[in-house]
């Protein structure tokens, strides 16, 4: 089997599938995403280079962009148009593009976990500052603040006065991802879904820190969920259309637990260090699957 892992060559992620790809007999070339391309025109339909048009599937590590909005919305779009076409003409590609622009958009995946009948922590997505207000006068004070497109923590705030909700939204048109707070006892769960596998581990906030990502200063540590937790991992996964997915899930003290969110594009860096586990080898074998289903 061809496999293509698109990516950054010098990416941990990308050494450890190359790695693992070439481990169980196949055949690994790394893509970067810089290099991707296409032609377009009578006996010049493709891509390039070479190891992308002629792969038997397309493993995605990351989605980076450059410095400028624009530049940004360009490169994004266009390797999401070349993962679609790949894909149009029968190339297996894991995730799916479908699943790489759900997973993205904090908004669309969790309104599609959440209508999978995964329980999920209230959510208003509004626009402007006099909406982000009122939005938080029903959700209660303190709540979080998202940004709609991100990952690793970055960007979250917890406002706990109108003030600093008119402050951090901005004026009108300002797109707001606003959530409740949910005090819980300073972790929560990763799990990460390949195919029909598993892993999981806890990750424990810094001190001080009601955010838990390790990119913050959280700490790994091996967990063994629940079986309804797995369940709700797995029902998530499927509803943003993830093979290959990390579901945060939250134990709240009320009680509850819920999805935060699917990455489709998951770490497992802390996951193999906090378990032992070859989770590169898990996907792999996943890729093996989806290469045969094709």
């Amino acid at each position: 089997m061809r496999v293509a892992v698109v990516g950054e060559p010098a990416g941990w992620h990308v050494g450890r599938l190359v790695a693992a790809v070439a481990a169980r007999g196949h055949e690994p070339t790394v893509v970067p995403w810089a290099a991707v391309g296409a032609r377009i025109g009578r006996d010049a339909d493709g891509f390039q280079p070479a190891a992308l048009d002629g792969c038997d599937i397309v493993a995605v590590r990351g989605m980076p962009g450059a410095g400028s909005p624009l530049d940004r919305l360009e490169e994004v779009v266009f390797r999401m148009d070349v993962l679609g076409r790949l894909a149009a003409r029968g190339t297996r590609v894991v995730n799916s593009p479908r699943a790489l622009e759900v997973a993205i958009d904090k908004y669309l995946s969790l309104s599609l976990i959440a209508a999978a009948g995964v329980p999920v922590p209230q959510t208003r997505v509004v626009q402007g500052t006099e909406a982000a207000v009122e939005a938080v006068a029903e959700l209660g004070f303190p709540c979080v603040l998202k940004p709609l497109f991100g990952s690793r923590g970055r960007g979250l705030e917890l406002l706990a006065t109108p003030a600093a909700v008119a402050a951090a939204v901005g004026g009108t048109g300002t797109v707001a991802y606003l959530q409740e707070f949910l005090p819980h006892d300073g972790w929560d769960a990763r799990i990460l879904v390949a195919g029909d596998q598993w892993f999981a581990m806890r990750r424990l906030a810094a001190a001080g820190d009601w955010r838990t990502n390790l990119s913050l200063g959280g700490r790994p540590e091996a967990f063994t969920p629940p079986a309804d937790w797995v369940s709700l991992a797995f029902r998530a996964a499927t509803a943003v259309s993830a093979e290959v997915a990390g579901v945060d899930i939250l134990p709240a003290r009320d009680g509850r637990a819920v999805v935060l969110e699917v990455n489709a594009v998951p770490g497992w860096r802390g996951l193999e260090a906090a378990t032992g586990k070859d989770v590169a080898a898990a996907v792999v074998r996943h890729l093996e699957s989806a290469g045969r289903s094709r």
